[in-house]
């Protein structure tokens, strides 16, 4: 059973840096599709960011363009979201999704149907 566990989360100050980990076992199967999503209380879940198989797309919300960089190392199975410039607005959990199914079209890497298996979440709180 795929697993994914979120790491790198915690306070920081306004206009700080903090670097994200989603570290997948249980398959061996590749991940066509990972990526980050974040809640914030009373706020529905929104998509962050997200990366191709192999690395070569990457997808961006708006609010992350510009500010994020999401990567991943396949041969460890772990993807990363480097976080710069962080305002208090960025404080949410943090989910890391991945799935494994085909993807034809990129929408699917913005949604959460998009994606089969979650992690538990980091907690990610930005000061002013």
């Amino acid at each position: 059973q795929v697993q994914l566990v979120e790491s790198g989360g915690g306070l920081v100050q306004a206009g700080g840096s903090l670097r994200l980990s989603c570290a997948a076992s249980g398959s061996i199967l590749g991940f066509t599709a990972m990526g980050w999503f974040r809640q914030a209380p009373g706020k529905e879940r929104e998509f962050v960011a997200a990366i191709s198989l192999s690395g070569v797309f990457t997808y961006y919300s708006d609010s992350a363009k510009g500010r994020f960089t999401i990567s991943r190392e396949n041969a460890e199975n772990t993807m990363y979201l480097q976080m710069n410039s962080l305002k208090p607005e960025d404080t949410a959990v943090y989910y890391c999704a991945a799935d494994q199914r085909t993807k034809y079209a990129s929408g699917s890497y913005y949604t959460e149907k998009g994606y089969d298996y979650w992690g538990q979440g980091t907690q990610v709180t930005v000061s002013s």
